[in-house]
């Protein structure tokens, strides 16, 4: 069975389960992912920006647009949520950088630079606030109009809801 072939038979396999709601999907991908909201933060450029964002950090605003804001239910149970965010104004081509400017050189990977191929910040926020189709939270290192990719509750405080899968377990 080819690469293809086995992601077709999982897709196929992946049916829904009761109460679960689907949407349309757009055609345009912004760089082949679905940009889902827009973060504000109080900080207008790069250099302004923390370098880590802090819990105790000034107030931001996360907007999710529509159609995901459905996907916003239940997260109000966690007290930490992680953002992933697209770096937009970053550079894609540093393999090698010099973060303290002295000469020594490291490799992207080894570094948090927003300089990577594929510039994917994310940051462990404090939940502040939920409303409708927006969150309040502190703890974000992000210009402000970054575009949102994902949201997930603390992996730390989430307990898995799925039934087990055959084979692996229970559950701790």
């Amino acid at each position: 069975m080819t690469g293809n072939d086995q992601r077709a038979t999982d897709l196929a396999r992946d049916d829904m389960r009761p109460g679960e709601k689907t949407v349309e999907l757009p055609m345009r991908q912004d760089a082949h992912l679905l940009f889902i909201g827009r973060i504000s933060t109080p900080w207008k450029s790069r250099d302004e920006c923390p370098r880590q964002g802090k819990h105790d950090g000034p107030l931001c605003t996360i907007e999710v647009f529509e159609p995901w804001q459905d996907a916003l239910r239940g997260l109000e149970h966690f007290q930490q949520v992680e953002v992933l965010y697209w770096l937009d104004r970053s550079r894609r081509d540093l393999v090698l950088q010099n973060p303290a400017r002295d000469g020594t050189l490291r490799g992207t990977f080894a570094l948090r630079s927003p300089a990577r191929p594929n510039p994917i910040g994310t940051s462990m926020a404090k939940l502040v606030e939920i409303g409708e189709g927006r969150l309040v939270v502190q703890g974000l290192d992000c210009v402000d109009g970054t575009p949102l990719i994902d949201l997930k509750p603390n992996r730390c405080e989430f307990t898995p809801l799925a039934v087990m899968k055959p084979g692996k377990g229970k559950a701790e």
